[in-house]
């Protein structure tokens, strides 16, 4: 158990860099397992996410391990494909490691995907697609059990809702597929792209990634290795960008791509923080004087929408705005489990279903608070940081699975925030 302890009342200020995207860095670690030579992942964050991927891959039998601040995999010829259930158990990513293993061992088994409580994210986008291009799926109480006679073949696929992680998952399989595959009304994020350039680093052929429809031509001798710098985290930039919010004080998020989280930072515009934009960082203002400015409407859905990891960060910056807003997910049921914190702090919120109602106006006081998952986690530290008095959040590893050290980070910037 982690306590995370932030004293309020403190502004921020200076510079931060965002690391590599932990949604970008988690399938890329997948695909390589489909590369014949070495990769190396530069500007990895040791996130235990990373690490649980990590024991994936040594599990299956791959060669992969730290380098300073890199990652390096090296080709083996015989992997197994039998994912342990406590490594499937501890992350939702580990159902990136369908395709892989399917295209390199011919079957694979996969128990139920872990993860953070935010309600059903059913697979079965992923299965369709992979039973399009000729995969045997078969559902089994506790797992999922793929298999292929023959290499897989281009299929012409439509996704039901653009799902980010079957939309990875069958950019990796076409990839090694045979023949030429179409994957329509897919996810549009930047870590789709972020994926498919590493892919095509290592020698695959796909156009169209970041659009609705995708067109990847399958290599028979399969992929190459690479060296690869994954893109910048746009959660942990929005992150950043609520602390300083919430706070008060003026900060700039250096080595960034402002365009990938614009619209987190045109909520931060409306609420009345000044941002100005350059081409690779933003700085942000607030003024702790004056009053954020409620009265918004937030909903988050697929890119270029409202991101649904920064909703909660949204929702704690808007606890003490001058009106009532309102927080929509409409991706994720349970997304706003924080809320009870938000409510132990002095927060007057009310969660009903994917919606969160926030009145404004709150004067939040410290008090002791647990994470319930991942951002929501994230958004009580955040939360913390305009309260009064001490904060301590209880952390049964939620928030290392995406920050490398979320107090380190935000006490470099001058908040009083620590691990105890």
């Amino acid at each position: 158990m982690e306590i995370i302890e932030v004293r309020g009342g403190r502004t921020l200020s200076g510079s931060i860099t965002p690391p590599a995207a932990k949604n970008s860095v988690l399938p890329i670690l997948a695909a390589t397992l489909l590369c014949g030579g070495p990769c190396r992942l530069r500007g990895i964050p040791r996130l235990s996410d990373v690490d649980t991927s990590l024991a994936l891959l040594a599990a299956v039998g791959a060669r992969a391990g730290w380098c300073g601040r890199d990652v390096m995999t090296s080709p083996v010829p015989l992997l197994r494909g039998d994912i342990p259930p406590g490594l499937a158990g501890a992350m939702r990513s580990s159902v990136f490691y369908l395709a892989p293993l399917l295209v390199r061992v011919g079957q694979v088994r996969l128990p139920v995907p872990g993860g953070c409580r935010l309600g059903p994210r059913p697979v079965d986008i992923h299965l369709d697609g992979l039973a399009a291009m000729g995969a045997r799926v078969e559902l089994a109480s506790d797992a999922v059990i793929l298999r292929r006679a023959g290499r897989l073949h281009g299929a012409d696929f439509t996704l039901r809702l653009p799902s980010v992680g079957a939309t990875e998952t069958l950019l990796m399989a076409a990839s090694c597929a045979e023949g030429t595959t179409v994957l329509r009304g897919v996810a549009c994020e930047p870590e789709i792209e972020d994926l498919a350039g590493f892919l095509s680093a290592c020698g695959a052929r796909i156009t169209g990634a970041g659009t609705p429809v995708i067109v990847i031509r399958g290599r028979a001798g399969g992929l190459d290795g690479c060296s690869y710098t994954p893109l910048p985290d746009r959660i942990a930039a929005s992150t950043y960008a609520a602390a300083v919010a919430a706070a008060g004080g003026e900060i700039t998020i250096r080595r960034c791509r402002p365009a990938h989280f614009g619209t987190f930072l045109d909520f931060l515009r409306a609420a009345g923080c000044e941002v100005r934009n350059g081409t690779n960082a933003v700085r942000i203002r607030r003024d702790p004087s004056l009053p954020l400015k409620g009265g918004q409407e937030i909903f988050a859905s697929a890119f270029p929408g409202f991101a649904t990891d920064a909703a909660p960060l949204a929702a704690a910056v808007l606890l003490t705005a001058d009106a009532p807003s309102r927080v929509y997910d409409g991706l994720f049921q349970n997304r706003f489990a924080c809320a009870a914190g938000f409510a132990a702090l002095g927060a007057d919120v009310c969660a009903r279903g994917r919606e969160l109602q926030i009145a404004g106006g709150a004067e939040l006081t410290g008090t002791v608070v647990s994470a319930p998952d991942l951002r929501g986690g994230a958004a009580l530290v955040v939360a913390g940081l305009a309260a009064a008095g001490k904060t301590c959040i209880l952390d049964e590893g939620h928030i290392r699975r995406g920050y490398q050290s979320l107090p380190a980070e935000l006490a470099s910037l001058g908040a009083a925030c620590r691990s105890a």
